[in-house]
């Protein structure tokens, strides 16, 4: 019998592992990002905003909205796109993955939409969180909804690449933690970089969180720091070259086969 073009079973079997295991601490979960989000609101939107009313005329308790939700979405994205594939490696089941008549590209999809899954799920948690908080308003909806998920699975792809390049689970927290993570605060967050001094400014353009950072904040307020046409062109190259680099990866087998 030919085997079929594409193995449904599969890359259903991988997704359903990986959800069940998100499944199964769902409450944990899905409390983190509540608290968490609260807290920010307490002490961003409550301290700080009562002193600072709007900023480019939206409140500022809103407009910290996009940069929470982005926030989360980095660090979830890349810990579960890492996690899931690391975690084979760990204890010595990724010669089954490699062995099981499912291709390359299969096992890639099944991993990152899991990973990816996950995390714009607890993107709308937190969106759901903030709207007790203040009302929200999302001018471009549809494309609100397209850039969550590109970002979700951009990230957890890099993730991926990261789960395959890490040799041990602190490994998997260099990059969210002591990369990303300054790399979200300085990326406009929490405020706008034209708020910043010029020299300052031009600095920070070199951040690419940025650009994510500013085309999203833009789906929600129709303002943007940065050009809309460059940030989505800058994340959908960086998506290209996180899947270009996965490709090379399972074509060499490095960090995989040996």
């Amino acid at each position: 019998m030919k085997a079929p073009l594409f193995n449904v079973h599969g890359v259903v079997a991988i997704y359903r592992f990986e959800m069940g295991r998100f499944l199964r601490t769902v409450w944990q979960s899905l409390v983190t990002p509540v608290i968490t989000t609260s807290l920010y609101f307490v002490v961003f939107g409550s301290a700080i905003g009562s002193r600072m009313q709007d900023v480019e005329g939206v409140p500022y308790a809103a407009f910290i909205v996009p940069g929470l939700m982005m926030m989360t979405l980095f660090t979830e994205s890349i810990f579960n796109g890492s996690f899931g594939i690391y975690f084979p490696k760990f204890v010595g089941t990724i010669y089954e993955l490699l062995s099981a008549p499912i291709s390359y590209f299969e096992a890639v999809l099944a991993y990152v939409g899991a990973a990816a899954t996950k995390s714009v799920v607890l993107g709308l948690v937190i969106l759901a969180t903030a709207s007790f908080f203040v009302p929200i308003h999302i001018e471009h909806p549809v494309w609100m909804i397209a850039l969550l998920v590109l970002v979700s699975v951009t990230f957890a792809l890099f993730g991926f690449i990261l789960g395959i390049w890490a040799n041990s689970f602190e490994q998997l927290n260099v990059v969210p933690m002591l990369i990303m993570t300054p790399l979200t605060f300085l990326g406009g967050a929490f405020y706008s970089i034209d708020m910043l001094p010029e020299t300052w400014r031009t600095l920070t353009l070199f951040n690419p969180v940025v650009y994510i950072i500013s085309v999203f904040r833009w789906s929600f307020f129709g303002e943007a720091d940065v050009p809309v046409v460059l940030s989505v062109s800058l994340t959908l190259g960086f998506f290209a070259a996180c899947l270009a680099a996965v490709g090379i990866i399972f074509k060499t087998g490095w960090r995989l086969k040996n």
